[in-house]
């Protein structure tokens, strides 16, 4: 099926949702979609007066929350407080992310600034959030992967890439760690007998907020090459239709990706995507989920 669009998502009515990087990009679109259908939308957002004036701009049912996926206590203060208010919860879209295209940059709990948003902090998101993600009757996890992640290789020997840094190498195994994510906690979930569906989506070549902030350190000539890039790109509301509909689509399955179908899943309506050799490895699931056990303190299924 690649006919699918934002038309076919079923009532939301009664269901909470909680989409991150909400503000702007493909997480706005996301939101405003949701919220549209009906569902109780939280905004998990860095920057909450931009969640809060795109809240009123999308309508409907919201909420906006205070979220830094950089930072581990922030995590961790956001889903207490969240499911202190929400005992269920019914979708979790892990779609913030960050692009760094500058010189290397750390957490404020000293990880590499890429690796720590993109997939560290939606690790230990959607643990902290899976007691009540299993209290609802069809609860689903969607983690945003990228093309990138074809082109890169997780080295557990560096996962911080302190060693001959390149930043979009790193964006790269980053994207590749939060698709490997994303494919381990289905594994994990099925194995464990719970009643929850993790799903991937990744949004091709999008004209997002992302592209032309990756070329912020390059000054002027950063901000024409960014601009140029933006003329390459599909529009955002195509660009977020892979996660809405894994977030969404009544037959999703567990583990099932999807893209763009044209041009080598860089644009066009939505089909099912294609993982790569590491990312679709289990023993490479096994291993990168040990690390961030062990790297954020936060250890579950």
């Amino acid at each position: 099926m690649t006919g699918w669009t934002a038309d076919r998502i079923p009532d939301q009515r009664g269901r909470v949702v909680v989409v991150t990087g909400a503000n702007s990009g493909l997480g706005l679109v996301t939101a405003t979609e949701l919220a549209r259908h009906g569902a109780h939308v939280v905004l998990a957002v860095r920057n909450t007066a931009a969640g809060r004036e795109a809240a009123r701009r999308m309508g409907g049912d919201t909420e906006v929350r205070e979220l830094d996926l950089a930072r581990l206590d922030s995590v961790r203060a956001f889903a207490a407080k969240l499911t202190a208010d929400h005992p269920t919860i019914d979708l979790l879209v892990n779609n913030a992310g960050v692009v760094l295209l500058g010189p290397r940059r750390t957490s404020a709990d000293g990880f590499e600034l890429q690796f720590a948003t993109n997939m560290l902090g939606p690790y230990a998101l959607t643990g902290l959030l899976l007691d009540a993600l299993a209290r609802a009757r069809a609860a689903r996890v969607v983690n945003l992967s990228s093309l990138t992640h074809r082109n890169a290789r997780l080295d557990f020997g560096d996962l911080m890439s302190e060693r001959g840094y390149r930043a979009a190498a790193a964006y790269g195994r980053s994207k590749l760690a939060t698709t490997v994510f994303g494919v381990e906690l289905d594994r994990r979930l099925r194995a464990a007998g719970l009643p929850v569906v993790s799903a991937l989506a990744h949004p091709g070549l999008t004209r997002s907020n992302l592209t032309p902030r990756a070329w912020e350190h390059r000054g002027r000539l950063g901000r024409v090459i960014g601009r140029l890039g933006l003329l390459a790109t599909q529009r955002v509301e195509q660009g977020a239709l892979p996660q809405l509909r894994a977030a969404t689509d009544p037959e999703v399955r567990g583990g099932q990706f999807f893209g763009p179908s044209r041009l080598f899943e860089t644009w066009g309506p939505v089909t099912e995507a294609r993982l790569s050799r590491q990312a679709a490895d289990p023993a490479v699931g096994d291993r990168l989920w040990a690390a961030a056990a062990e790297l954020t303190g936060v250890r579950y299924l």
